[in-house]
């Protein structure tokens, strides 16, 4: 009955949803040469082999699925690949670092005509979806098709197995499209089994296993010599309210460390003149990157990278990395933890991680990173890490040899998903 009245009401939901995407194109949020993909619109031909259709909502999972796309890609030579995401963000992400095979599209939304629009024109051999939000159309009509289905990287909140344990049936007909489930935990693994789904296993968490992120070493020599020997350290993928925080233990820490450098790295880099604003004080000096003049200078106080795909550039560049979202006014949730641990950095977070609540207890477990608890407290750890080179060198490897040790899961998750890469169809469709 859930099922019917969700498809009932998104059949006769064209003109709000495309009021809504012509909205976000307002705001900036959409692609404007490329937002009626979203309508199931496609921009560019499918080509003539197999295609694998993988699915990876927003930046966080697509940076995880290039590993994966990879390693598909050199093992199936003959096929293509159609990744889709659902942000500006993740698309730019990926058409920058995509294999030569694969290629970017938006997944349109839930409609059941674009729905149907969508799978008509990409009739995918294979599907690999990589998304905790389950969108009903798209996976009754993958069903309907018979189109195999994997669902990579599972997991499944305990909030969230609540609410689809009150409609069971729905919950079971969702996850009967998946020919395989396989799941970040064993705590997740019980979770889908409990909803009913029968080939259920855990792989680990694919986010260990991601390549590190790219640099220009270019661009980081030249930041290295505009910095010199400042002191500094990183706030990345910030959310709103925590920029502020950094302008204040940045304006408090300078009394201590008179050369201070603070980098702020938005989440969204959109955002960049907004927070320059925000955060414009009399004894602040402020540079945005996407300045004409983007290194900063000797007497930048603090500096917004507000630019895409630059990530690992500034984890290479700092010994300190604070990650986002975990103190942000939106109740947090946390931001991927291994990427800067992978590279060199001690990682700092506040108290609300609970959308990664599991690597940051691995993380705790292998004292390779540290929590902060409040305001007061991030200027302690933060003044003790800027005095304490010892600390700081402990925690960088702590933090380096978790990632080292996890790069298995890669090879867990692969050596059951490989049987259904082999098997897609070599003949043209």
């Amino acid at each position: 009955m859930l099922l019917r009245l969700y498809h009932h009401i998104t059949n006769i939901a064209d003109i709000p949803l495309t009021l809504l995407l012509k909205q976000r194109l307002a705001q900036g949020k959409e692609d404007p040469a490329r937002w009626q993909e979203k309508k199931g619109i496609p921009s560019r031909q499918r080509p003539d082999s197999a295609l694998i259709w993988l699915h990876a909502a927003s930046v966080g999972e697509a940076q995880s699925a290039l590993i994966l796309i990879e390693k598909i890609t050199a093992v199936r030579p003959d096929v293509h690949m159609l990744v889709t995401s659902g942000t500006l963000t993740s698309s730019q992400l990926l058409s920058s670092r995509l294999p030569e095979q694969a290629f970017h599209q938006f997944l349109p939304l839930d409609h059941p005509q674009w729905v149907r629009a969508f799978l008509d024109y990409w009739h995918p051999d294979l599907v690999l979806w990589m998304e905790s939000e389950l969108w009903p159309n798209f996976l009754n009509s993958l069903k309907e098709r018979n189109i195999p289905a994997l669902l990579l990287n599972a997991r499944l909140s305990k909030k969230s197995l609540q609410n689809w344990k009150k409609a069971p049936a729905a919950a079971h007909s969702i996850l009967s499209a998946f020919s395989l489930i396989l799941c970040q935990t064993a705590k997740d693994e019980a979770a889908y089994r409990d909803l009913g789904a029968k080939d259920v296993q855990t792989t680990g968490n694919i986010k260990y296993s991601a390549a590190p992120l790219p640099f220009i070493p270019s661009k980081l020599d030249a930041l290295k010599t505009a910095i010199a020997s400042r002191p500094l350290w990183v706030y990345a993928s910030t959310h709103e309210g925590e920029e502020e925080i950094a302008l204040r233990l940045h304006q408090k820490l300078k009394k201590v460390h008179p050369d201070l450098l603070t980098i702020i790295i938005p989440r969204h880099p959109n955002r960049g003149s907004k927070i320059e604003q925000d955060l414009r004080a009399q004894d602040v000096r402020i540079q945005r990157r996407t300045d004409a003049h983007n290194l900063p200078t000797s007497d930048t106080d603090i500096y917004i990278a507000d630019t895409l795909g630059e990530l690992g550039l500034f984890y290479r560049l700092t010994p300190i990395a604070v990650i986002g979202r975990s103190l942000s006014i939106d109740g947090g949730g946390g931001h991927n933890p291994i990427e800067a641990a992978q590279l060199d950095c001690v990682v700092l977070h506040g108290p609300h991680v609970q959308n990664l609540a599991d690597i940051y207890h691995d993380m705790h477990m292998a004292n390779a990173c540290l929590q902060i608890k409040d305001e007061n407290h991030f200027y302690e750890q933060l003044n003790e890490l800027l005095n304490t080179p010892q600390k700081r060198h402990t925690y960088q490897q702590n933090a380096k040899q978790f990632c080292d040790q996890q790069t298995h899961q890669l090879q867990l998750l692969w050596e059951r998903l490989e049987p259904y890469i082999l098997a897609t169809a070599k003949d043209v469709t």
